[in-house]
């Protein structure tokens, strides 16, 4: 008796340290003594059983996601042709390479501030309708882009065109988060909808490879057919149908509810900096920082590059720039098979900080050899190299998307996520980009092309390590459920 009263207050104190809320594939292993939660080896991701409504919900994101990109890299591809149209016909390398770094940061400065304040606005007013004028925003912007004169207006639309993209990233990852509550449902839905992002990149290169072939017999703009207006003008695109399904698309129920509650705090930038924000603030801050440089330091100066290579610079004008959008798709592919592999381990990996040097570390051998081995010995750029580039970069802003609306609650979710990915994404990350055209003349090589390469690894290297160890110090979120 006495051994069965025993065993029975043995099994109640079990009993006891179990949740019956929490789902049983992250109850703690007590017959285990693993202090952690144990993931079951086989997660069911139930997306086949989305609502009609719910596939809506992840178009659109999709839609958002993937025009983000395009409005990002549509002027790595631009920029190029458009200056050396709209500056003098002298202008010298000097002044043509500050404009470039003019147009990669000073646009990244309009979206740090701007987008802080739209993640502001998200948290004030609500997810949905912010989210689609930010759309709108930047695909208006750019379809203008097309008209320009001078490269000022350019650099002024393009502002227009960043604030857009800067407040449309942080409103479609909050909104996702609080409409998909469940972890694997979660995890999944902004994980492949973040995906579509790389669509984007390869749209971009299509539609660039598209008007430099056809742009002779599309009707003239100011009296001529440069090809890079034309590709500015497909930036209208994405808000034709995102203007029509608007009435369809729900807001954010967790939002909505404590708004009508009245229990919905004003949030604050300042709330940021308390204790228990502080560190995953300034932590997520840098490491995004981290991400943008290498994307903004490296990446998107190959499309300068590769002209200069030895295969490619004794081709004609038109060849090269068809070339350029060839190598720009097979980055883009990179990155689209980056984000698919990270939304399928962001389901199986619990430990984010491990999840994230899956492709750091790599990243942090891979950046020298690709970069430095042409630049030194006047070689091809390795196409493999450049589409695991893309694979290792690009998969971070996925991870970035899933990560940040797990560690603030709703009422400052829009404003932490805004201050990771436009203070320290936008506007310190991107200023890799001004970095590195500051840097070229400074490199070896003898060649701009070569100088250009040995700046990009300098910076896409520095990135990377940076990252890394800060990921040391990255916390670690709760993944059972979206804070409340």
């Amino acid at each position: 008796m006495a051994l069965r009263r025993a065993g029975s207050k043995l099994r109640e104190k079990t009993l006891k340290k179990f949740d019956p809320h929490r789902p049983a594939c992250y109850r703690p292993a007590t017959i285990l003594r693993v202090p952690t939660y144990v993931q079951s080896s086989d997660p069911k991701i139930k997306l086949g059983r989305l609502t009609p409504l719910q596939w809506l919900i992840c178009g659109v994101a999709s839609v958002g996601f993937a025009f983000d990109t395009y409005e990002l890299l549509i002027l790595t591809l631009i920029v190029r042709p458009a200056l050396l149209e709209l500056l003098p016909v002298h202008s010298s390398e000097a002044v043509f390479n500050r404009w470039i770094g003019l147009f990669f940061y000073v646009p990244a400065i309009a979206g740090g501030v701007f987008g802080l304040l739209g993640g502001y606005l998200i948290d004030l007013l609500g997810r949905r309708r912010i989210l689609l004028w930010s759309i709108v925003l930047f695909g208006v912007c750019t379809f203008a882009s097309a008209y320009v004169t001078s490269p000022m207006e350019f650099l002024l639309l393009r502002c227009g065109t960043f604030v857009g993209i800067s407040v449309e990233f942080v409103v479609a990852t909050a909104w996702l988060a609080e409409l998909f509550p469940e972890r694997q449902q979660r995890e999944a839905v902004i994980g492949y909808t973040q995906g579509f992002s790389s669509t984007g990149g390869l749209l971009v290169a299509g539609a660039y490879y598209l008007a430099v072939t056809w742009s002779q017999r599309l009707p003239a703009i100011h009296g001529g057919h440069e090809a890079w207006r034309y590709a500015a003008i497909s930036g209208l695109f994405p808000a034709i149908p995102l203007i029509l399904v608007r009435p369809f698309l729900p807001e954010s129920p967790i939002w909505k509810k404590k708004k009508m509650e009245g229990t919905l705090k004003r949030p604050s930038i300042l709330e940021l900096f308390r204790p228990e924000f502080r560190r995953t603030a300034l932590i997520t801050c840098l490491m995004m920082a981290c991400a943008y440089a290498a994307s903004f330091g490296m990446l998107q100066h190959f499309a300068r590059i590769i002209p200069g290579t030895p295969s490619v610079r004794v081709l004609a004008h038109q060849v090269q720039e068809q070339r350029i959008s060839v190598f720009q798709a097979l980055q883009e592919w990179g990155g689209l098979a980056g984000r698919i592999v990270m939304a399928f381990l962001a389901v199986r990996i619990m430990s984010r900080r491990k999840l994230l040097r899956l492709f750091q570390v790599p990243g942090l051998i891979l950046t020298p050899l690709v970069m430095f081995l042409p630049a030194t010995r006047d070689m091809d750029m390795s196409p493999a190299g450049i589409f695991l580039l893309g694979f290792l970069i690009v998969a971070q802003f996925t991870f970035w998307g899933n990560y940040l609306p797990l560690v603030y609650p709703t009422y400052l979710r829009g404003t932490g996520e805004s201050f990771a990915a436009n203070i320290g994404g936008r506007m310190l990350g991107t200023s890799a980009a001004l970095l590195v055209t500051s840097l070229v003349a400074f490199m070896p090589g003898g060649s701009p092309t070569r100088q250009l390469a040995y700046a990009a690894g300098i910076v896409g290297t520095l990135a990377f390590l940076i990252g890394f160890v800060a990921s040391f110090w990255l916390p670690e979120p709760s993944l059972d459920a979206t804070p409340d």
